[in-house]
């Protein structure tokens, strides 16, 4: 036999067009259970639902109250009705870390192990985490979204859907950061400070609490780099820009987010967070091949 025969004979056959569709239903069906397994624990821990949602309706109706009387917004527009976008962002923040650091969980009791052993792609694993956790943290927010309408914002179904868009993308986001760090992290004790180290200064630093015009240059720098930014001022451009504002109040309220002098687009802001999240994912799929 020639070289040449060699060659040829030893060159794999590509596989079946039937057989790649199977695997990549395998690998979707494989996802789907994963993603379940989140929604199941949400149904079985009522409890951790109500926690998570406290702490937003108190930012809200506590924080914001409070605050009322000491800063002025200017115009019709309430200190509460400006905070609300940002805290409605927020509220996806721990849920969805926590839900992503829950890899540390499946890790120390024996599950993930489970899971590593079975006959799927660990990146399916990662995907099933991550669209879990982010349903589950939009699922969560959609409680304080009913809330719109009793700090002057008018309902709307266009509005409603745009903010639950932006919600899920957000989780998904933040769930995906959570898992990365996940993936390294051998203990629990060791994953919450670190997710808390991480969570704080993301949501101070998103603008979710006060205008980000008229910063510091320095901490104008740093909300430009949360990615979390990207997420809160579409939402709270959606949200105000319902309202009657005038041409004062939007510049005051809903700056302009700039790079370099070019103003960023709302489309541009939330397809930055997407690509961000595809690259965390991917990372964290990579990482997770690597993990014992």
């Amino acid at each position: 036999m020639t070289t040449r025969e060699t060659a040829v004979t030893a060159t794999p056959a590509p596989a079946p067009l039937g057989e790649v569709r199977s695997d990549l239903a395998h690998e979707l069906r494989a996802t789907w259970v994963v993603m379940r397994r989140e929604l199941t624990r949400l149904r079985q821990d009522r409890a951790r639902m109500l926690t998570m949602l406290l702490q937003p309706v108190l930012f809200i109706f506590v924080m914001g109250t409070g605050l009322a009387s000491i800063v002025d917004t200017g115009g019709d527009v309430s200190f509460q009705t400006f905070l609300f976008p940002g805290v409605l962002a927020t509220s996806v923040l721990f849920t969805a870390a926590f839900a992503g650091i829950s890899l540390v969980w499946d890790r120390e009791f024996g599950f993930l192990r489970e899971m590593m052993v079975a006959p799927i792609s660990r990146s399916a694993i990662i995907w099933g985490k991550c669209l879990g956790g982010a349903v589950v943290a939009t699922a969560q927010s959609l409680v304080l979204l009913a809330l719109v309408g009793t700090v002057g914002i008018p309902y709307s179904p266009t509005l409603l859907l745009a903010l639950v868009g932006c919600l899920f993308l957000g989780s998904l986001l933040l769930t995906a950061l959570g898992v990365l760090l996940s993936t390294r992290i051998k203990t629990i004790q060791t994953a919450m400070p670190v997710s808390q180290l991480l969570i704080m200064p993301m949501m101070f630093l998103s603008g979710a609490l006060f205008p980000v015009s008229g910063l510091p240059d320095w901490l104008a720098v740093l909300t430009r780099l949360n990615p979390l930014t990207y997420v809160v001022q579409p939402m709270r451009h959606l949200t105000l820009s319902h309202l009657s504002l005038t041409a004062e109040e939007q510049q005051r309220l809903l700056p302009v987010l700039t790079w370099w002098g070019w103003e960023v687009p709302v489309g541009v802001q939330l397809l930055t967070v997407a690509v961000i999240t595809l690259g965390l994912v991917t990372l964290a799929a990579r990482v997770f091949r690597t993990t014992e």
